[in-house]
């Protein structure tokens, strides 16, 4: 019974990851990213609300999609946060009642799942009322997880890219090039997270809005200490009418510093992040190795006395 209880855990686990496997999209790529900039509303005043009925949405994420529109009215608030954890992770084509959608589902599926196999592995009714309550909470909170997760990777990964974007930014200013030709430039070369924020802040320029409006969108988008410095920089240059590449200049040089900075810090928190996996998983290893051929030595010696 236990060990078809475990393999039953084993693949409701599996099952789980292809949901959230299927729940995740991939990392946007060239084509993909012209088609979310089609999409997207670029304004930098207002939130982003994809729309649910695009033809590329299959049946889970519809219907994720209703049953996160029907719970609206029964949560209530709770969506802004959320739709700005979709926008700082990338997920433009998504809603924020789909993800509540995705929250109530596994809620409801993970408890069944548990009591499914609960009720056929004999497990005993408190038991099984715990793992009902445990899995509920899981599923409930595991979408939220798994989506700040991904924004703060996404973020990390712009904080990571600033600077290769403020030395292509030098170069070009000092070769002459306006600050929007030599963003547009940067955008075409840069792939990643903020590749994709440049272009679609350019799109916000092309669209009516001012370079700076433009700006403090992308920095609402992608709030990280990194770019704040960036976008102010660039906003206080534009104000007091100062030369953008000394300042752009200056700016790399900080942001070479606090990239060092950062690594330094992770540095010195690895030795503290390395002690729980030490404790529990290689000193337990090493004592049944090294003393236990010696407590069986000693387990025989008695036993034979």
């Amino acid at each position: 019974m236990i060990l078809i209880l475990i393999v039953g855990l084993l693949l409701l686990a599996g099952a789980v990851a292809l949901l959230l496997q299927s729940w995740r999209f991939s990392q946007a790529r060239t084509a993909e990213t012209l088609a979310q900039i089609d999409a997207y509303g670029f304004s930098a005043k207002t939130q982003v609300e994809a729309e649910s009925a695009t033809p590329d949405v299959g049946a889970l994420q519809q219907i994720a999609d209703h049953i996160g529109a029907l719970a609206q009215g029964v949560l209530g608030g709770g969506e802004r946060g959320i739709q700005k954890q979709l926008i700082a992770a990338g997920l433009y084509n998504t809603s924020a009642r789909m993800v509540t959608g995705y929250r109530i589902l596994l809620a409801i599926v993970l408890p069944l799942g548990w009591l499914w196999l609960g009720a056929a592995g004999g497990v005993k009714s408190a038991m099984i009322l715990l793992g009902i309550a445990f899995f509920a909470f899981l599923g409930w909170i595991l979408p939220m997880v798994v989506l700040n997760r991904r924004a703060r990777q996404r973020t990390d990964a712009i904080d990571y890219e600033l600077p290769e974007l403020i030395d292509l930014l030098v170069v070009t200013l000092e070769a002459g090039v306006s600050f929007l030709a030599s963003v547009q430039m940067a955008a075409d070369r840069l792939e990643g997270p903020l590749g994709v924020e440049l272009r679609l802040t350019l799109q916000e320029q092309r669209m009516g809005l001012t370079t700076n409006d433009a700006l403090k969108g992308m920095l609402g988008r992608a709030d990280t200490p990194g770019m704040r410095t960036f976008v102010r920089s660039v906003l206080q240059g534009e104000t007091l009418g100062t030369s953008t590449g000394q300042i752009m200049r200056n700016l790399a040089i900080e942001m070479r510093k606090r990239r060092r900075s950062a690594a330094e810090e992770r540095a010195q928190k690895a030795p503290i992040k390395i002690l729980f996996p030490l404790v529990f998983l290689i000193f337990p290893a090493m004592f049944i190795v090294l003393l236990g051929p010696a407590f069986y030595s000693i387990g025989k010696i008695f036993g034979a006395t």
